[in-house]
């Protein structure tokens, strides 16, 4: 992976599909941002999964699947023997689970990670929210 690389955290594609507050501000930065150079977990994909089949929305899921990861986000997991320092992470950064695979996957792949979750604030990579990636794009 060579430039510069995002992994988008779960709650990015959600404000999307969930047609929330910054859902804009999440499309503006999928349409300018190439697709190749965003990444997301296997975990985020599989949450995501989780939520829109609870709502009972399969097809928005499918749509998704098909426009966002089928045309170029790239799905990204941590082998077991990371999986296994996830706890040094979640202890020294007070991360949940979900929180400490972001970061530990956006550590591994040298990643900048785009989150609302201000969790990731106390966190040496921290975090960036779509609005300032495509505000320093525009210039």
């Amino acid at each position: 992976m060579e430039g510069l690389v995002y992994l988008a955290d779960t709650n990015i594609f959600l404000e999307a599909l969930l047609g929330q507050d910054r859902k804009g501000d999440v499309q503006s930065f999928l349409q300018t941002v190439d697709l190749s150079a965003i990444f997301i977990t296997d975990l985020s994909l599989h949450s995501i999964g989780i939520i829109l089949y609870r709502l009972k929305n399969f097809a928005l899921f499918n749509s998704f699947i098909e426009d966002i990861i089928v045309d170029g986000v790239g799905v990204l997991s941590l082998p077991p023997e990371d999986l296994k320092t996830l706890d040094l992470t979640a202890d020294k950064f007070n991360l949940d689970f979900d929180d400490a695979y972001q970061y530990a996957v956006a550590t591994k792949y040298e990643m900048q990670l785009i989150s609302f979750d201000a969790d990731f604030d106390g966190t040496e990579r921290r975090r960036r929210e779509p609005i300032e990636v495509l505000n320093e794009i525009q210039g």
